[in-house]
């Protein structure tokens, strides 16, 4: 038999885990191939969940710290739901960027642009860009007002020699 060869379920979930967070529905559908039978990979995610080693908590607070540097409230939503993430995980660790939100639109209109826009045309281009990126509406238009009047872009430290 090719049992002997191969790891067992268990191992191959331990595996996973090792290497980062997932969620129960991620690994559920990573093991799935490789289980006689869908009780088997239910049996197995319950006992991890039930030991603490696989909590759907850690697996959405790792997500929105990996994302929240590129990606607003609204797409890291989106990418935890797809993710499987309970509606209750997700709202309760989504309220923590709410804080810092118009920062982090701020670092990624830097990284994608540096310059304020000189007409309405590239205004409506970075807005959209924004939009994409998961950011609302209220925070970009504040975030390009404050630019474009000179308040945001001194107080994050984009002034240029005193």
């Amino acid at each position: 038999m090719q049992d002997s060869k191969e790891p067992s379920l268990r191992v191959r979930a331990l595996r996973h885990l090792a290497r980062r967070e997932y969620t129960r529905q991620e690994l559920s559908r990573l093991l799935a191939p490789h289980a006689e039978s869908e009780d088997e990979v239910t049996q197995i995610l319950d006992d991890f969940s039930q030991r603490g080693w696989l909590s759907e908590t850690r697996a959405a607070e790792q997500m929105v710290h990996a994302r929240r540097g590129r990606y607003g409230p609204a797409r890291i939503r989106r990418d935890l739901e797809a993710k499987g993430v309970p509606a209750e995980v997700v709202s309760s660790t989504l309220a923590t960027l709410k804080d810092s939100e118009l920062e982090n639109a701020l670092a990624v209109w830097r990284r994608k642009f540096r310059e304020t826009a000189a007409n309405a045309a590239d205004r409506a281009k970075q807005a959209r860009f924004l939009m994409g990126r998961g950011f609302s509406s209220e925070v970009i238009t504040k975030l390009l007002r404050g630019l474009s009047r000179g308040e945001i872009g001194k107080k994050a430290g984009t002034e240029t020699g005193d």
